[in-house]
């Protein structure tokens, strides 16, 4: 099974994960270089991790990262893994606090705004909570769903927790009482692939989807505020994709209101400004890349970070440069991190991107009314045909006429 690629940044803490390791370093100037490197397949394992819900055992999975992300202040980094494991760690410095089982595979995580809890996502539909202040403490479920979750994120006063799921919706719940349901944003026509709470707005909501859209919404009222269909935007010397555009990457820059949104197997980093007081995205360019793009994270002091799949320059810095954003190549901290990543290649090699399972995830559309036409028009000639034998004289044995009786269907002499 191919691992999944992922870059993530908190302050100057940088992690890149692929397969079932990651490494972290920071970007800090003043780092000495150090860097932390952690692979999941000799974590601690416990005796019930091997066995399902009814005790029989069950296959061991891959130890691939499924999910990672840091907590607000950067203190605490989580993962959950292919063999059912949520692994928390310390950052500062970096230690393994606890590993932990989780009742199935997660697609998310998140933690609360007071870092006391994580939040994780599963593909049955359910939120469990892990404490993070006891750090070997079981997992409560908070909520459930219909439909597999794609992504989990809090409000940054923690009073909502917001779930995206694969049938269009993003609900927000009470973190009190998971069970009372504030709103529904409705409006996408297919599974909702990333949810964003804008931190310097805290009651505006990035989302994105399988239609092709980024949409900004009012989520304490479930009010869509403005949409954008992504492949409007494509530039005609853009590399053109036959896919269908689904985000697997929403990351944003409190400095100057950047967004950033990077969409499944596309080459190509969309930037827009966020209008708060107008309510609305501003689409202001797009930034292409000769590799396959695995994922991209802003960082307030250095600028945007871009994960590619390219041996010789893993990582790419862009920087605003007159309005504009664009790579720059002279950079000793850029230098250092790509130098690391070159000496842990095999980790990525491989690699699929974040967002790579999306394209499993659009259902199936079946033209059932062309069918049910064609079967219909067979119908009516039938019964014409019917109608026509029986109104038709039918001859006898001996040559005369017979007049059938009303009723009477002719079986042919």
């Amino acid at each position: 099974m191919a691992g999944s690629a992922g870059l993530s940044l908190c302050g100057q803490a940088l992690v890149v994960r692929g397969g079932s390791r990651f490494l972290a370093t920071s970007t800090a100037n003043s780092d000495d270089g150090s860097l932390f490197i952690y692979d999941c397949s000799t974590a601690e394992t416990k005796p019930q991790e091997n066995k399902g819900e009814d005790g029989q055992p069950v296959e061991k999975g891959s130890d691939t990262i499924l999910a990672s992300t840091f907590s607000e202040s950067g203190n605490y980094f989580a993962l959950t893994d292919d063999s059912k494991r949520l692994i928390l760690f310390r950052t500062k410095p970096w230690q393994c606090l606890s590993v932990r089982t989780v009742v199935r595979r997660c697609t998310a995580l998140t933690f609360t705004a007071s870092e006391e809890k994580v939040l994780v996502a599963d593909k049955s539909g359910d939120v469990y909570s892990f404490s993070v202040l006891e750090p070997q403490g079981c997992g409560k479920l908070e909520l459930g769903h219909l439909s597999m979750l794609l992504d989990v994120a809090v409000s940054p006063d923690d009073r909502y927790v917001l779930t995206a799921d694969r049938d269009e919706k993003i609900r927000v719940s009470w973190s009190a009482a998971p069970h009372n349901i504030e709103s529904f944003c409705l409006g996408h026509t297919e599974f909702v692939s990333r949810i964003f709470v804008v931190p310097d707005q805290p009651e505006l909501l990035l989302s994105t989807s399988g239609d092709g859209t980024l949409r900004l919404w009012e989520y304490p009222s479930g009010r869509e505020l403005h949409c954008c269909l992504v492949s409007s935007l494509q530039e005609p010397d853009a590399p053109q994709n036959e896919k269908r555009f689904a985000a697997s990457r929403i990351t944003y820059c409190l400095q100057n209101h950047c967004v950033a949104l990077l969409c499944d197997n596309i080459p190509v980093v969309y930037i827009f400004q966020l209008d708060a007081p107008q309510r609305q995205l501003v689409y202001k360019q797009q930034l292409s890349f000769q590799h396959r793009v695995w994922d991209v994270a802003f960082e307030e002091t250095q600028g945007l970070w871009v994960l590619q799949d390219c041996q010789e320059a893993p990582l790419v810095l862009c920087q605003p440069v007159q309005g504009q954003w664009q790579s720059i190549s002279e950079n000793d901290v850029l230098r250092k991190v790509s130098g690391h990543l070159q000496g842990n290649w095999d980790m990525l090699e491989g690699s699929a991107g974040v967002g790579d399972s999306f394209s499993s995830l659009y259902k199936a559309t079946f033209d059932n009314m062309t069918a049910y036409l064609k079967k219909k028009e067979e119908r009516l000639q039938l019964q014409q045909l019917k109608r026509q034998r029986r109104k038709s004289p039918q001859p006898g044995p001996n040559g005369h006429t017979k007049k059938l009786k009303s009723g009477e269907e002719s079986l042919g002499c």
